[in-house]
């Protein structure tokens, strides 16, 4: 049975208003972030020295296994920077919308914000489609893909660990027959004019591997495009740039949808398009 939050948090504040310094308890995380059974926590400064014991009564209370002080996300794979302050096994398996995801919270970045992207996903495509996945990460959005659309999915993945989880992902969502994982980088893959749809599931950099999206797509192909935008440059960019780059390799582009996904930093938006382009 879900646990209803408004619930939990009383109990929470009843429980380390016994243990924490007077004024203390005002200052406990009202939200968090649960996958699987790891816990993310945010803590203020003034909270850390007593975060162990602080940790300990979520763990308790929500039932969890481990307890996470949410940090930084940092570097080319998007990689967890959290301190782990209850338990210790960091790896868990995240039931949603049907798709079971295993991962290393610790480790690897599974963003619960991109929600409704992953579910948007699984009705995107048409059945025996080839979607390329660039990016694919634990398979955040190609797995929803296989399973729900049942299209055909190559899912190339370049950290080692991280695509360990995907290899795990695919037999745990019985998707090896319509799923095949390259632990590559996405520049490396050879397939040229051959899909039907392409992810590109990345930010910040995500319009230097445009000209690679464009060899992989068929002559017409819908392209999910995601970037980080500055909202000085919005609804301008990103398909400004994801224009200019295709007109430049030979291609016409259709905006078809763009979706602000979540904010990424003061000022920026996590921004996702859906483009068809067309070979001139």
């Amino acid at each position: 049975m879900k646990r209803r939050t408004q619930l939990i948090k009383p109990r929470i504040r009843e429980i380390l208003n016994k243990k924490l310094p007077e004024g203390l308890v005002d200052l406990l995380p009202k939200h968090w972030v649960q996958i699987g059974d790891v816990l993310i926590l945010p803590l203020r400064e003034e909270l850390l020295p007593y975060k162990h014991e602080i940790a300990k009564v979520y763990a308790e209370v929500l039932g969890v296994k481990t307890v996470l002080r949410k940090g930084w996300i940092l570097g080319e794979f998007r990689e967890p920077h959290y301190e782990v302050i209850y338990g210790s096994d960091t790896v868990t398996i995240h039931k949603e919308n049907g798709i079971l995801y295993k991962l290393d919270v610790a480790r690897v970045m599974f963003s619960p914000a991109n929600v409704k992207e992953r579910v948007r996903m699984a009705s995107m495509a048409k059945p025996d489609e080839l979607v390329v996945d660039m990016f694919a990460g634990i398979g955040h959005l190609s797995l929803p893909i296989a399973k729900h659309c049942k299209a055909r999915v190559i899912a190339i993945e370049k950290n080692p660990y991280t695509f360990k989880f995907l290899v795990e992902n695919i037999e745990l969502n019985r998707l090896q027959d319509r799923m095949t994982a390259y632990n590559i980088d996405n520049r490396e893959f050879s397939g040229k004019n051959i899909a039907d749809r392409v992810l590109m599931g990345y930010v910040i950099k995500t319009h230097e591997f445009i000209p690679k999206a464009l060899e992989i797509a068929k002559d017409e192909a819908i392209i999910h495009y995601h970037n980080t935008v500055p909202e000085r440059l919005m609804p301008k960019e990103p398909f400004a740039t994801f224009e200019k780059i295709a007109r430049e390799h030979s291609y016409e582009t259709e905006l078809l949808e763009s979706r602000i996904i979540k904010r990424y930093a003061p000022g920026v938006w996590h921004v996702v398009l859906d483009v068809r382009v067309y070979k001139k």
